[in-house]
């Protein structure tokens, strides 16, 4: 099963990079390997966002869509996702977000997963290290396009 963590310095105020990762409808825009994105329900539960949202991912002639459960905790400043249906047998991803020095946030992704279809989850593993670094980036890149010079 894939798992892998990266950790990021980020031109950029922590509201502003939470705000871009819960702005999942414009995944397709900019994430590599994201074709679609729907949001189905957002509300709110006191310090919780609660979000059902599919993501339409794939590379290649291999594309499927997954339904993830996404919650953001504002005391925490995290997110965690996971998968409630789709190609996965199990998905988690985890964001965490700090304040660094002159407007930097720190922050931090895990992800463990694995696809129902062995053959693809083989073919995942041999390319998921540059694949979810591809992935950071077009994070970085849009955080800093969009927030790079709205330091504190």
């Amino acid at each position: 099963m894939p798992k892998a963590s990266i950790k990021r310095l980020i031109e950029c105020k922590k509201e502003d990079l939470i705000d871009l990762v819960l702005d999942i409808e414009n995944y397709p825009e900019f994430v590599p390997f994201c074709f679609d994105a729907k949001i189905y329900e957002n509300k709110n539960e006191g310090d919780l966002t609660k979000i059902i949202a599919d993501l339409t991912i794939g590379k290649g002639p291999f594309k499927d869509t997954y339904k993830s459960d996404v919650v953001f905790n504002k005391k925490e400043d995290s997110i965690h996702v996971k998968n409630i249906d789709g190609p996965l047998n199990h998905l988690t991803n985890n964001w965490t977000f700090s304040d660094k020095k002159n407007g930097i946030t720190e922050v931090t992704f895990d992800i463990n997963f694995e696809i129902k279809n062995k053959f693809l989850n083989t073919v995942m593993e041999a390319s998921f290290k540059f694949g979810l670094e591809k992935i950071a980036d077009a994070f970085q890149k849009r955080a800093e396009e969009l927030f790079g010079n709205s330091k504190n």
